[in-house]
């Protein structure tokens, strides 16, 4: 069982930057892919990057070019860089974990049901 504790969320202006942590608590190295969500107030929860076990990330289109996921395996942190953050970024922001193939996670890293532990979200919220 792995648990997620994300934090970092906060109030922004548009333009503004934010980095999220998520603390895993037990080892996530080689083991698990790991990936950020959002959800926004009457909208489906939406992949937004994921990194797999291997290394390799992807980006929804969306925030390409201006989030940044990374992991940091000794700390079994997980973090969300985001730059340039607009209003529509705003949401409530998940942490995931997945233990499945690192090939499968190359295709399938954003999408909700790769993943099997959830945190309790930490809040977004970006003013014009």
């Amino acid at each position: 069982q792995v648990q997620l504790v994300e934090s970092g969320g906060g109030s922004v202006q548009s333009g503004g930057s934010l980095r999220l942590s998520c603390a895993a608590s037990q080892y996530t190295d080689s083991r698990y892919s790991m990936g950020w969500f959002r959800q926004a107030p009457g909208k489906e929860r939406e992949g937004v990057a994921g990194i797999t076990s291997d290394g390799i990330s992807r980006y929804a289109d969306s925030v390409k070019g201006r989030f940044t996921i990374s992991r940091d395996n000794a700390k079994n942190t997980l973090y969300l860089q985001m730059n340039d953050l607009k209003p529509e970024d705003t949401a409530m922001y998940y942490c995931a974990a997945s233990s499945r193939p690192a090939s499968y996670m190359r295709v399938y890293g954003l999408t909700k049901s790769a993943y099997v532990y959830w945190g309790q979200g930490t809040q977004v919220t970006v003013s014009s």
